[in-house]
């Protein structure tokens, strides 16, 4: 696990080595920079496997003509290297790196679709010769790892983070005004944006090529419901008793690992399934991690629950709490370790500054309401689906209503009187344009609210939210579960959670592993019947507050736990976690968040409308508004002071 950089084109090995530099959080143990006439290449390594200087990066290979720096896990590569020496390739580590490269030198390009981990990665290869080198960008199936670039085939520069790239002094720290609208409108950006102009995220499942002069991006895998045409027609217990031996495989090949392995534990179904296969696998007791609140977050603190499961499975358990006033001594550094501005992350922040003084590598559930149906709008599409089917030719003038609303030409109406009439027009109808509304901050129209003048006419204001989320709609043909579940994995997982654990952790040298993303279970998960992941819809309460036992969401995965966790968790609602994000605000914040929203401050950093900005924080004060916008605001700003306003280190 580390941080990578490089330069193609314009190499410079000192521009480079002030990337690593930015990075160092990101591997503390190692650090390294390759360099020759047109390329750099540089890693900051968190030693994981092969933690002797033999994982040292960036590696080579073939008589120094093959280059790498690997960011991520590869779990099976014990598999694949035992292969790779059955046709004749030698090892001179232990490391997962070299056999990634030595992949990468047997089966070329495709190398990628043996991958079973996490990774974002950069090869330089120039067996060719001169003129003819090639160079390969890739990133993982389901976006677990971050991969960045700016530029083009002449002169390209990549890193993991923002903030190596503007460290580079090659990319100036100037906003991206579409980001900025996504931002307010969702409460994280929506990938390949970022929220600095020219530079991208490069897509999960895609790689980046760059030879002879040209460049190209492809996609080297995407969600799929057909892998697994074996699960057809067999019966529920069967398919119980695959998902779990499925997800055990997954739990056991993450736990490779040269150094301590912990997990994090919120006491829901999914990380509680995690650790229990854990424990199962494990020749020690598992340490595990939660967070837990004092007085003012006593509602939404579930920590009790962790520590009951943690009790029953016989885990190592430490109770993280928090305070309002850690928050407010830490506010700063989390608004820098986000990387770019979210909604979220804090929880996450505290959690592995935790976990990182007793393990280097945690293990979190994420995924599991992705793939399993976990969240409450798996109901609500479904439902909606259904209904939409039903209607066929009666919802005609309906569509055809919503379709015209949708058009660009009335973007402009959505800030004025008619724009609560031109939403409800757009939507009437349309799956895209339902669920583009189940999770917003500001939606577009509040975005629209609160950008500047100078970013407003820059930023597609009023734009019809199915839009923005057309990229994550990756399986528009499927039934309505699986096309709900590559939303999410596509959408707000890949943008907003796994983007956010990944940069809170890896600012404390903390690596966290998700196997619930293991590419083999996701194609399990996509190819189960509806019934193995949702029970009938006839007669169910609101689903918002409704007990798994109640609506049958993840009723595969309960069924694969029995026996594993305590009885009666199936009766539990699904519970977003929460923080009491508000009551900071007015407490122990008050004086950053009065601050970064300041007339003053606003009108200089000129991102957003001071007036909107000051009948928000009214309205907040007068508890009139709920937490998320003002503290969304407040962290683009933070994120702003932390992030842009740095300094680039001096070059020569």
């Amino acid at each position: 696990m580390c941080g990578i950089a490089g330069i193609l084109g314009q190499a410079s090995p000192e521009r480079v080595a002030a990337m690593v530099k930015a990075m160092h959080h990101r591997g503390p143990d190692d650090s390294g920079v390759f360099h020759e006439p047109g390329v750099a290449l540089g890693m900051a390594r968190l030693a994981i496997i092969d933690i002797t200087p033999g994982g040292h990066q960036p590696m080579c290979a073939h008589n120094g003509l093959v280059w790498i720096v690997y960011n991520g896990e590869l779990y099976n590569f014990h598999e694949e290297r035992a292969l790779l020496e059955k046709k004749g390739h030698s090892f001179q580590s232990r490391s997962d790196t070299e056999v990634v490269l030595r992949m990468y030198e047997e089966y070329g390009d495709d190398f990628l679709l043996r991958l079973r981990g996490m990774f974002a990665l950069a090869i330089y290869d120039k067996r060719k010769g001169p003129g003819k080198e090639k160079f390969l960008l890739a990133r993982d199936h389901l976006g677990i790892k971050p991969l960045l670039y700016s530029g083009s085939a002449g002169k390209l520069i990549f890193a993991s983070e923002i903030k190596a790239l503007l460290a580079s002094g090659m990319v100036a720290p100037h906003v991206n005004p579409e980001a900025l609208r996504l931002l307010l409108t969702f409460g994280s950006v929506a990938q390949p944006q970022t929220m600095i102009k020219g530079v991208h995220m490069l897509l999960p499942g895609h790689r980046l090529t760059i030879e002879g002069g040209n460049q190209r991006i492809e996609r080297f895998w995407r969600l799929d419901t057909g892998r697994r045409g074996d699960l057809a027609g067999l019966p529920y217990e069967e398919l119980v008793s695959i998902t779990r031996d499925s997800l055990e495989e997954s739990v056991r090949l993450q736990m490779v690992s040269d150094v301590p392995v912990g997990a994090f534990l919120s006491g829901g179904i999914d990380s509680s399934l995690l650790v229990a296969l854990m424990a199962r696998n494990s020749s020690h007791r598992v340490r595990t991690f939660s967070v837990g609140f004092e007085a003012e977050g006593a509602s939404m603190d579930e920590s009790n629950d962790a520590a009951r499961t943690a009790a029953y499975i016989g885990t190592d358990h430490a109770r993280v709490v928090v305070t309002g006033q850690e928050v407010r001594d830490r506010i700063h550094h989390i608004a820098g370790a986000l990387d770019q501005p979210s909604v979220d992350g804090v929880n996450s922040y505290f959690v592995s500054l935790a976990a990182r003084q007793a393990v280097t590598v945690a293990i979190s559930g994420t995924g599991g309401d992705e793939l399993f149906a976990g969240y409450p709008w798996f109901i609500t599409m479904t439902n909606y689906g259904e209904q939409e089917a039903t209607l066929g030719a009666a919802s005609l003038p309906a569509k055809l209503l919503a379709a015209v609303a949708r058009s660009p030409m009335w973007d402009s109406m959505s800030s004025t009187r008619l724009g609560p009439r031109l939403e409800m027009a757009r939507n009437s109808h349309g799956f895209l344009a339902r669920f583009a509304r189940i999770y917003q901050i500001f939606g577009n129209a509040g975005a629209g609210k609160f950008l500047a003048q100078a970013y407003r006419s820059q930023a597609s204001v009023g734009r019809e939210p199915s839009l923005d989320i057309l990229q994550a709609d990756e399986m528009p043909g499927a039934t309505t579960l699986e096309r709900v579940s590559a939303l999410c994995m596509r959408g707000y997982t890949q943008n907003q959670l796994l983007r956010d654990i990944d940069a809170v952790s890896m600012s404390h040298s903390l690596e966290v592993r998700v196997p619930f993303l293991d590419p083999l279970l996701a194609d399990l998960a996509m190819a189960l019947p509806r019934s193995a992941k949702l029970g009938k819809l006839t007669g169910v309460p609101n689903p918002e507050t409704a007990s798994y036992r109640d609506t049958g969401t993840k009723r595969v995965l309960i069924d694969a736990a029995q026996g594993l966790l305590p009885p009666g968790m199936d009766q539990q609602a699904k519970r977003g976690f929460g923080m009491p994000f508000g009551t900071w605000l007015k407490g122990p914040l008050k004086d950053v968040f009065d601050d970064a929203l300041s007339p003053a401050s606003v009108a200089k950093r000129g991102f957003f409308d001071p007036e909107a900005v000051a009948v928000l924080k009214s309205s907040f004060s007068a508890n009139a508004a709920s937490w998320p916008q003002p503290w969304l605001l407040m962290m683009t700003e933070l994120w702003a002071r932390e992030v842009l306003d740095a300094p680039a280190a001096p070059m020569a």
